[in-house]
């Protein structure tokens, strides 16, 4: 059975919905069907992960403890479309996260794999971390420095690890997994910076990193499950709602202009001073052992 060649680990919020949207214009490239299987984190286990009992499960969103797939045929299963693709991969952002286990499973199932990982400032992930959560009403809590300091008790109450705001940014901790059990030529570092200003020079490279052709230009002109907290609520529910009135309604719209709408609902204030420098102070230490690790200047993350 034909399994992944390539795997991009994350991170969460970084880009990494868009990207799996975009490799999949690339005629050489197969991402499989299904976003994010989250196999290699779970295979073999039964989830019972807590989240917030007082939310409802947005559309046709399936809850955590049953989304991903944790058996081999399952996974092996969503790339028998494959046919003539050089570069076979899927996008699971937890897989950084989770990266301990995660990274012997993969190294057991296919040693040879390309291991892709796009980075985000932490302080400005852990916002949109759980901007995103506001802006699905899967978040109690609307005061991001509320939720950050309820982090420690959800973790221990075993909720699911999209909720962990913090801990998703260090790094350093997760990529030394990954670089632990495979040739450092095996992985790919990318930062999000480079992702939002430069997308044509990062994918000319990324896919001379996965051997196809590097010519083919992607159109990186919509975004894809931007965070933001919506200025309407209700004008938001419309955009997202699934039906067949809303479909036909969306389907006169063209998608660009679709996008444009969707980004103007969606706010993002600032974050606090104070909670930012907070933060900034909590990721120092890992940040200066990152730079040595992927050899880049991270000194802009450390400003406030």
């Amino acid at each position: 059975m034909v399994m992944p060649n390539f795997v991009v680990i994350g991170a969460a919020k970084a880009g990494t919905t868009s990207l799996d949207r975009y490799l999949r214009q690339h005629p050489e490239i197969f991402i499989c069907p299904i976003n994010e299987p989250k196999f290699f984190c779970f295979e073999g286990e039964k989830l019972n992960y807590n989240y917030p009992k007082n939310v409802q499960w947005k559309y046709e969103k399936i809850p955590i403890n049953n989304n991903a797939i944790t058996d081999l045929e399952s996974y092996q299963s969503l790339f028998s479309g494959v046919t003539t693709e050089k570069a076979i991969g899927e996008v699971s952002p937890i897989y950084l996260y989770l990266s301990e286990k995660t990274s012997m499973r993969i190294k057991e199932h296919i040693p040879n794999t390309k291991i892709i990982a796009i980075l985000r400032n932490p302080v400005e992930r852990a916002y949109a971390n759980f901007t995103h959560l506001i802006r699905d009403e899967l978040e109690p809590l609307t005061d991001f420095k509320d939720a950050i300091n309820a982090e420690e008790e959800r973790i221990k109450d075993n909720w699911w690890p999209f909720w962990h705001y913090k801990e998703h940014g260090f790094y350093y901790k997760q990529l030394c997994s990954y670089f632990e059990h495979f040739d450092h030529n095996q992985i790919k570092v990318y930062l999000y910076e480079d992702y939002v200003s430069n997308p044509s020079s990062l994918f000319n490279d990324l896919f001379h990193f996965l051997e196809v052709d590097d010519q083919v230009q992607i159109d990186t002109s919509s975004r894809y499950n931007v965070s933001g907290i919506p200025r309407s609520r209700s004008l938001y529910k419309v955009l997202e709602t699934r039906n067949a009135l809303t479909k036909s309604i969306r389907s006169l719209v063209p998608p660009k202009i679709r996008q444009q709408i969707r980004s103007f609902v969606l706010s993002k204030p600032p974050i606090s001073t104070g909670t930012k420098q907070e933060l900034i102070e909590l990721y120092r230490s890992d940040i200066l052992k990152l730079q040595d690790l992927i050899k880049r200047d991270l000194t802009e993350w450390l400003s406030c």
